[in-house]
């Protein structure tokens, strides 16, 4: 091995938190990916994009099986085997004295865990509070606002699931009044979402909720133009960043938003259960936790964390997913994921039988795209895919949208995405 690729694995604190790469599959994947980095940091971010060598060694760093195509990492991302290591490690410490490693050592972890999630959000640490998912991290929000019956939030049908039964639920319960927006998609305006905000806009308008990128098709909403609007009229803003945080380069503070919570284990490839609430400083105070400590009117974000025993290990690990994805760099990770997508996408724009539900155009989207098959529904469109030709999509039957949702990873090769194309000619034709 060389003195240059010696120092820089020697000087990896990226990745991680443990100094060496003993953590993967072998110590030649460990060069492999090692020389990736490096590459990575020589190269200019156009160059790197299409540099399929440095991908292939960083695919060294998954586990992924090699024997299915997994397109659906927009649910749940892999962990890279340093990832994975962290967790084990820190499990297998807890074991040796579970009240005593869990919670006298492992948990004065959080406080560099915070600031490490708040130097990549781009926000004050204070502000941060770390969750399981963006579920738990919105619920905090959307059961702690104070909100009176006759009170109006405005939110989309394109919205996720579980946030529309909660806002559901405190409809059923409290009287407040839902004002749902109807979108067609894809849209290629910023305009067309403000103003559909603005629209809903009355008196008793509170909150927002904003979904940053919609899980079904990949659409980017304008998050940071809304939330403006919604501070001219004293609205809170709340954003549903599951999808953006780790897959697009911003900070949180860029979206002007209020309140913003996101999955670690999707995009930025963190141990599976983890999650992030961001709540503006002069915010918290307002807002009730889920699950309450002896303070639930203070400032302190601390308060949103009050869980009882959970699994330290996978909460440590984050600090390793950080590294690994601050190493390859968040511009990069943006632009390879477009260009992953738009390989396949802009090859098949013109085929018969095939429906997009995503815009090309990169200001719109990102790495999840949705495509139908016309005389096909979802469901069996991704089970033909499966069965046919080993490839994992995620099948999407919501509002006017019924296709599969395809979102390739950093670890994906362009041979994947060419039997994805092969595939889906071949299904057109027959």
């Amino acid at each position: 091995m060389s003195r240059s690729r010696r120092h820089f694995i020697k000087g990896l604190g990226a990745l991680g938190s443990y100094a060496t790469w003993k953590g993967f599959q072998n110590k030649v994947d460990g060069e492999a990916v090692a020389d990736a980095f490096g590459q990575i940091k020589r190269s200019q971010i156009a160059e790197a994009v299409r540099n399929e060598e440095i991908w292939k060694q960083i695919r060294l760093a998954f586990t992924v099986n090699p024997n299915l195509i997994n397109l659906n990492n927009g649910g749940v991302s892999p962990q890279p085997k340093v990832v994975q290591d962290a967790v084990d490690r820190y499990y297998h410490y807890s074991n040796e004295g579970p009240s005593y490693y869990m919670w006298r050592i492992l948990d004065q972890g959080r406080e560099p865990l915070r600031q490490q999630l708040a130097s990549l959000a781009g926000v004050d640490a204070e502000e941060i509070a770390i969750q399981r998912n963006t579920t738990e991290a919105l619920d905090n929000v959307i059961f702690g606002l104070n909100l009176s019956p006759g009170d109006e939030v405005v939110l989309s049908r394109m919205d996720y699931p579980n946030m529309i039964h909660a806002w559901n639920q405190r409809a059923l319960r409290e009287g407040i009044v839902l004002k749902w927006l109807d979108f067609d998609l894809p849209q290629e305006s910023e305009d067309y979402f403000v103003e559909a905000y603005r629209s809903a806009i009355t008196p008793r308008t509170k909150v927002f909720h904003i979904t940053h990128m919609i899980n079904w098709t990949g659409q980017i909403l304008p998050a940071r133009k809304i939330c403006d609007l919604a501070a001219e009229h004293g609205i809170f803003s709340l954003v549903d960043g599951a999808h953006t945080f780790a897959q697009l380069d911003f900070s949180i503070e860029q979206l002007h938003c209020d309140a913003f919570g996101t999955s670690l284990h999707k995009w930025l490839c963190a141990p599976f259960g983890t999650g992030m609430l961001y709540i503006r400083k002069n915010k918290i105070k307002e807002i009730w936790p889920l699950m309450p400590n002896d303070k639930p009117l203070s400032d302190n974000i601390r308060k949103f964390e009050s869980l009882g025993t959970r699994s330290f290990a996978v909460e440590q690990a984050i600090a390793t997913a950080i590294d690994f994805h601050e190493a390859i760099g968040a511009q990069l990770k943006q632009e390879r994921l477009y260009y992953l997508s738009a390989y396949w996408a802009q090859d098949l724009a013109n085929v018969d039988r095939l429906r997009y539900y995503t815009a090309l155009n990169p200001h719109y989207t990102g790495a999840l795209f949705n495509v139908g098959m016309e005389g096909l529904e979802a469901s069996s469109f991704s089970g033909a895919l499966l069965s046919t030709y080993k490839i994992h999509t995620s099948p999407i039957k919501w509002e006017q949208v019924d296709g599969v949702r395809i979102t390739p990873h950093v670890y994906t090769s362009l041979k994947d995405l060419d039997r994805l194309k092969e595939a889906l000619v071949q299904m057109a034709k027959s």
